[in-house]
């Protein structure tokens, strides 16, 4: 049976061809006139004939849930906390299984109080929150509300519900029409809703993928269900090859499968879907929170000489386009050995270095050249730290330096050594490191090989083999753990980065991601934003595309319009392939196409960087709950039915709303404003009621932005660097109805101590009452005492010329300009154009402050 269609989407207008008068004309390159796109060997059907009929003979309590006989096999309900369930069906005998994916042990849990109960062939375990009944026969798994509310069951009218099919671990759901699913990593397809999906998680080098390509660079086994407006989560914790049919054979159910291992899965209860990510992210983990420096705008190329590395740093700065950061990409080793320089690059180095306010990121890949008289080859080969063949020699397989070893970094000496070898980039003042090729990708494509290594090769020990086909999806998440103590290790008490293109569950403890060699065309473009949210929606809120695209080129309106999104990303670089590979020789800089787009680029890199504060307010909260930065409109508003397939809009943080155009051509397009909020037109101030689509205009130079009533925007000054110049005028940028609160956060943003409680808190209220409007600080936390902040600017947007502003005895000021109040305090500003005041506020004000 065929793909079950989904949900109709409301499809956008497009009006007008657009021109651009002074741009150079290109010619975007289709996909298909690229590398075809690496996939592994064909999909392992799960047989159905064969499925497992499972009953239970026998039950025993345990203090942390129950154990049941299934004849040859057992399982265990255990209760990890009262929201939070742990379902294991085993070979008898068997110990339960957790991945290194899993941050907190089962031992880590508190079990919450839970009553069980037999009764009429049903065993039932009750916690505050939520409810597991279990069939005795056949067996079956459902789990309910408090209510009593179906939340999720297993499909039990095949009365095959879950087991093994010759070796392979499955579980089928039933599932409702008007359920949604989101989530599962990277993702390609143009929808964010999956629903109708058949999915497929291995780790695969997919160079210029495309929409209908399945196997992508990173495998996150974790998805989250939305039925009757409640959200559930679960999380299959097995790390072989494992396949999703999400309602795709039928309306009726969908079920989930691995190649191997043992059915291991959690259940999350929301009922946001905030509550889900926060769960599954205690789980598997919760991000650090990032260095500042790592929001800024990263500029990358693969076949930058030394020369155009400065020359592009420089050409930043001349022009004031903000940049932070240039990437080092693997042309700066020796003959691609890694952990060496190429003294030219290194020399380059330290000239960007010696320019103001430039970070460097230096790629590493996992292989290791084959080389008798190099040092780090030698040493691993002496101690026993490569990757095995069947017979136990070392696998050799060829990668960018030729023929080359793969480090077995399961073994914690392996990744101890790996952290320390780290020091030959750090010390040379490198700040980040990149992670490639670390599927792992191996050069070869024949009967044993699917670019990668053969399956049946080995880590671990000789008594405790890891076969590849368990490993595999696994291999680049120990590598970014080993990547993460090597800042621990040669760069203490500095917050690491680490950037991947590999991910299992939980690398967000370690990592950055990037969607991998992604194309310089529209579908792309299009594709990166349900890519980005399904990947913010699985507990990784650090995430990017190339912007621009990596393979091929693009015209001058398709990078002016990725330019849009890209400065609104969680993580924001411009990254393209080597000119070797493109058949038109174009930069991918700003400036490269021309005056128009490179007004275009500085008007919202320079955006971005007056959002930092929000953005790094943003990020603290992503640490503290697993909440997306790019986030779809679903996870906030998951009541509005109309969001569930919304794929060309997202949230920006909690107040911003983007509707970005993502087709050639297109002039204008329609925009949702989801209901139960009221939405200001960012650029015009128009305001609309939630609930209903609009027609916006949208020329080349103009991305659509709607914010949310009730926010307050934190923003600051442009910087051509994110710490330029120290933060003194905090901008409070306020759109309020009634009433808003907002907790600012500041601490050092570059080192480890904000985990010691050297931060501050502020909270600032604003509240609007017919014509007054009162804003009120108050301080929650104040234990860093580094601070630069001397005021506030409360930019209070669409309200009417107050007659005075005081706060205690102490009148405000009226002064004729904004440049004039952002020069003392104690003054404020009305702008009769824009209807907005501006009230410069000192930063110990302890008083109310009224306006009137």
């Amino acid at each position: 049976m065929g793909k079950v269609k989904q949900k109709q989407k409301t499809p956008l207008k497009v009006i007008a061809s657009l021109s651009l008068a002074a741009a150079v004309s290109l010619t975007t390159v289709a996909p298909n006139a690229l590398a075809a796109v690496t996939q592994p060997e064909p999909d392992t059907p799960l047989v159905k004939e064969n499925l497992e009929k499972l009953k239970v003979l026998g039950v025993e309590n345990l203090p942390t849930g129950v154990k049941f006989d299934l004849g040859t096999n057992e399982a265990y309900i255990k209760i990890f906390d009262k929201d939070l369930v742990k379902v294991s069906i085993l070979k008898k005998g068997e110990k339960e299984f957790e991945s290194q994916g899993i941050a907190k042990k089962e031992a880590d849990w508190k079990t919450p109080r839970f009553k069980v109960q037999d009764k009429d062939g049903i065993i039932t375990l009750k916690t505050d929150d939520l409810t597991v009944e279990i069939k005795k026969e056949p067996f079956g798994v459902k789990f309910l509300d408090k209510e009593g509310n179906v939340i999720n069951e297993d499909y039990v009218n095949q009365d095959k519900t879950s087991g093994y099919e010759n070796g392979k671990p499955y579980v089928f759901k039933k599932t409702d029409t008007d359920e949604d699913f989101y989530g599962f990593g990277e993702q390609s397809g143009l929808d964010v809703n999956k629903r109708g999906d058949s999915i497929g998680l291995w780790n695969t080098d997919a160079y210029s993928y495309t929409k209908d390509t399945k196997y992508l660079y990173t495998s996150i086994p974790f998805f989250i269900g939305l039925k009757n407006e409640k959200a559930y989560g679960i999380f299959f914790d097995n790390t072989y090859r494992s396949y999703y049919e999400m309602a795709s054979e039928s309306d009726d159910y969908y079920y989930f499968y691995a190649n191997g291992g043992k059915l291991t899965y959690y259940f999350a209860y929301g009922p946001e879907v905030g509550d889900v990510i926060d769960r599954y992210t205690e789980l598997t983990g919760k991000m650090d929170v990032p260095a500042e420096w790592t929001l800024g705008l990263h500029q990358s190329k693969w076949g930058y000489t030394p020369e155009e590395i400065l020359n592009v740093a420089k050409t930043y700065r001349e022009k004031n386009i903000p940049l932070d950061t240039m990437h080092f990409d693997i042309d700066y080793m020796d003959e691609y050995r890694v952990f060496t320089w190429n003294e030219q690059y290194k020399q380059a180095l330290k000239q960007l270095e010696s320019m103001p306010g430039f970070h460097s990121i230096a790629i590493n890949d996992p292989a290791v050249k084959q080389d008798e008289n190099y040092s780090l080859y030698q040493e691993g080969t002496q101690k026993d730290f490569w990757a095995k063949n069947p017979d136990g020699t070392p696998y050799i397989g060829p990668v960018w330096p030729g023929d080359s070893a793969f480090p077995d970094f399961s073994k914690q000496e392996v990744r101890d050594w790996w952290a320390k070898n780290h020091n030959v980039l750090l010390n040379e003042g490198v700040d980040g490191i990149w992670n490639d090729m670390n599927e792992p990708a191996v050069f070869r494509d024949d009967d044993r090989h699917a670019h990668t290594m053969p399956l049946d090769n080995y880590f671990g020990t000789e008594d405790n083999k890891i076969l590849h086909t368990e490993y595999h999806n696994t291999y680049g998440h120990d590598e970014a753990d080993a990547t993460y103590q090597a800042f621990k290790v040669n760069k203490p008490g500095t917050r690491p980065f680490v950037l991947t293109r590999d991910m299992y569950a939980g690398t967000q403890r370690y990592a950055a991601l990037w969607t991998g060699d992604n194309v310089s065309n529209w579908e792309h473009l299009q594709m990166s934003l349900p890519m980005n949210m399904n990947v913010g929606m699985s507990g990784v809120s650090f995430v990017g595309n190339d912007i621009g695209g990596f393979a091929s080129r693009p015209s001058p309106e398709l990078f002016a319009r990725w330019i849009e999104v890209g400065a609104f990303l969680p993580f924001a670089r411009i990254h393209y392939d080597s000119d070797a590979k493109a058949p038109v020789k174009q930069g991918q800089e700003p400036w490269a196409f021309g005056p128009e787009v490179e007004q275009i680029s500085k008007k919202y890199i320079e955006m971005r960087y007056q959002l930092l504060p929000y953005l790094y307010n943003e990020f603290k909260e992503a640490a503290d709950s697993g909440k997306p930065i790019q986030q779809p409109l679903v996870y906030q508003f998951q009541q509005d039915e109309n969001t569930h397939d919304i794929s060309d809009q997202y949230m920006f943080g909690d107040s911003m709303m983007l509707a970005p155009v993502v087709k050639e051509g297109q002039t204008s397009r329609e925009v949702y404003l989801p209901e139960g909020v009221n939405w200001t037109d960012y650029w015009t101030g128009q305001e609309y009621q939630g609930g209903q689509t609009i027609t916006v205009d949208a020329q080349l130079d103009h991305l659509p932005i709607f914010v949310k009533k009730d926010s307050i925007i934190p923003t600051r000054e442009v910087q051509q660097y994110t710490d330029e110049k120290p933060l003194t005028n905090l901008v409070l940028d306020t759109y309020v109805d009634k009433e808003v609160s907002y907790t600012f956060y500041e601490d050092d943003a570059e080192t480890e101590d904000y985990k010691n409680g050297e931060f501050n808190e502020t909270e600032f209220k604003v509240k609007k009452k017919y014509n007054s409007i009162t804003f009120k600080q108050k301080q929650k936390t104040k234990n860093y005492s580094d601070s630069k902040l001397a005021q506030y600017t409360l930019k209070v947007n669409n309200v009417e010329k107050p007659t005075r502003v005081k706060a205690g005895n102490t009148k405000y000021t009226e002064v004729a300009s904004l440049e004039e109040a952002q020069k003392q305090t104690n003054t404020f500003f009305y702008d009769t154009n824009t209807k907005t005041v501006y009230v410069s506020i000192p930063a110990d004000e302890k008083k109310e402050v009224k306006i009137r």
